[in-house]
């Protein structure tokens, strides 16, 4: 009977944390551009929980090595992370319907402050149960010629 119990408090939950996840955001691309940052700042903070209501349950991601990882892999990595924050720029958004896109670049900062990367990104949304999630995304390492 204990081994019916857990199983069963765990899935009466799910809806209880599937509700912290933001509901009618703006079809527009402001709340993109805002959702973007929204990201950078959960990944500083090595907050998973955050993320995984942006991503897609079939999100893939195409990191700066060309290794592709699954949702659950990137949320698994998020708590991980080396120390540092990331400074979103040159952040642009197009919206398409239930479609989008924002293409940005991420300078990848170390505590101090210090620029250790800047990463051209790309990410791709539906929009599905009244918010944006990002089904794909993609990362570019820019080179020291591109700084």
């Amino acid at each position: 009977m204990k081994i019916l119990i857990a199983p069963i408090l765990l899935l009466l939950a799910l809806p209880v944390l599937a509700a912290d996840c933001p509901k009618d955001q703006p079809q527009t691309e402001a709340a993109l551009l805002e959702l973007e940052q929204n990201w950078a700042r959960a990944l500083g903070r090595h907050d998973a929980d955050t993320v995984a209501c942006m991503v897609a349950e079939e999100f893939e991601d195409a990191e700066v090595n060309g290794s592709l990882h699954t949702r659950s892999q990137m949320l698994a990595h998020i708590p991980q992370r080396k120390p540092g924050s990331n400074h979103l720029t040159a952040m642009r958004a197009h919206v398409e319907g239930s479609f989008a896109f924002v293409r940005g670049l991420n300078e990848v900062l170390d505590p101090s402050g210090k620029i250790v990367a800047r990463v051209r990104f790309t990410d791709i949304f539906t929009y599905r149960d009244g918010r944006w999630q990002a089904l794909a995304g993609h990362e570019t390492l820019l080179g020291e010629a591109s700084r």
